[in-house]
């Protein structure tokens, strides 16, 4: 029996995929806000990939100071917003809290910041304007958070910026790639708009760059540009039966999810293969799409699966069932999948039955488009070589950060990668 029913339209679908961590009001903020000791060195901000003063924008919202909590998330993050809402808290800042030695739960740090920022969204306060135009033009290839971040850092400087984006939406896995319990698209696209209309960054969507006479031209036209282009769709993993009708990539499952909600078509009975953290949104996602039978497949133990506990026991909470040390040797059908076989740590082979495989396996590098870029030095795991201190590139005339650089971190990671590397540029160009 699912846990879920399938939903049939908007309202029903919102049902099945709440909000895990609901918008804070007035008083749950200043509630919540009073519980923090103001940590001298405080753990929660040394736990931040992108050195937010935790203890500072608390304090501002507990003395109602709520716009200045939200700038002083901005000044360190520039998707202040969706990071509140999709960070892993509970193993960064939240999990760093004095409270948990302790035994008491932990300052709701995400949802105070996620309370603050939203509030300036809302109101459209200007927090921000644009730098004094120097005359310098830098281009942006993609609208991900370590795109969007890079080109606001750099409007601040007087930049003029033009960012280029493959699809029609920006924000990157932030609005395609985030299971919607975590953050819905408005949300995601309010603060996207929110920056844009203080900043003024230059979005051209439909715009992917896929050849070399297109980076010449971009060579040509700006004095720098950042490569933000994340990771590419779900990698080929050669395993027999992968073309056939009902598999599908978890990057694609998701994608398709957070646009179409409850036009998503989810099989009856279907396996996950993979156990990352995005292995556990799409499993999860397919029992709140009404799966009936929602398997998890990880071909080792659980205690090497690379997805967070909490994931994993979110995934168990909606009816998800794990299935340890199965590796996938064939997928089953005629045309249309029928199941999977699999084989245990012993070498012994078993079935499941399922009309959906949903390969949660990696997604594929970007290395093709790296190899068009003259003087790129790339990683042996295919990802780009960049100075630490500036993310500069072996070719000096561009700069990467985010997933592309990282191999696949959190959207925080990306904004970090985008606001340093606007500050490298500017060193370069100075």
């Amino acid at each position: 029996m699912a846990e879920y029913k399938k939903p049939t339209n908007e309202e029903e679908f919102n049902q099945n995929f709440k909000q895990k961590k609901p918008l804070m009001n007035d008083t749950q903020a200043h509630y919540e806000s009073s519980r923090c000791l103001f940590c001298y060195d405080a753990p929660c901000m040394n736990a931040c990939p992108s050195d937010i003063d935790i203890p500072l924008f608390i304090k501002q919202i507990h003395t109602g100071n709520v716009e200045g909590a939200a700038k002083t998330i901005y000044d360190s993050n520039w998707i202040g917003n969706a990071c509140g809402a999709v960070c892993p808290t509970g193993v960064l800042c939240e999990g760093s809290c004095v409270y948990n030695n302790q035994d008491v739960l932990p300052v709701q740090i995400g949802r105070l910041q996620n309370f603050a920022t939203k509030s300036v969204i809302d109101s459209g306060k200007q927090l921000y304007k644009p730098g004094v135009d120097n005359g310098k033009k830098i281009a942006v290839i993609g609208a991900g958070p370590a795109g969007i971040a890079c080109a606001c850092e750099l409007r601040t400087l007087g930049y003029e910026v033009d960012v280029y984006e493959a699809k029609d939406k920006p924000s990157g896995l932030t609005v395609y790639g985030i299971a919607p319990y975590k953050i819905t698209n408005e949300e995601v696209l309010d603060e996207m708009e929110y920056l844009q209309n203080q900043l003024g960054y230059n979005v051209k969507y439909n715009s992917a760059i896929t050849s070399k006479e297109q980076l010449t031209e971009l060579e040509n036209s700006y004095e720098a540009i950042f490569l933000g282009v994340g990771l590419g769709a779900t990698a080929y993993r050669n395993i027999p039966g992968e073309d056939k009708e009902g598999v599908i990539g978890a990057v694609e499952f998701i994608e398709d999810l957070r646009m179409n909600h409850s036009k998503t078509q989810v099989g009856d009975k279907v396996i996950v293969l993979g156990g990352g953290n995005t292995a556990m949104d799409a499993a999860s996602e397919s029992a709140r799409m009404g799966a009936s039978q929602v398997t998890l497949a990880y071909r080792s133990s659980k205690d090497k699966m690379k997805a967070y506990d909490f994931e994993y026991d979110l995934a168990l909470g909606a009816g998800v069932k794990g299935q340890f040390n199965a590796s996938p040797k064939e997928i089953l059908g005629n045309g249309t999948v029928t199941g999977v076989k699999f084989s245990d740590a012993d070498g012994n082979d078993f079935e499941i039955e399922c009309d959906m495989v949903i390969k949660a396996t990696g997604q594929a590098k970007q290395g093709p488009f790296f190899e068009m870029i003259d003087d790129l030095e790339i990683n042996s795991d295919i990802t780009i070589k960049v100075n630490p201190e500036t993310n500069q590139t072996t070719n000096p005339k561009y700069f990467a950060g985010g997933d592309a650089v990282n191999g696949g971190a959190e959207v925080v990671n990306g904004a970090y990668d985008g606001k340093l590397a606007a500050n490298g540029i500017d060193l370069y160009l100075s």
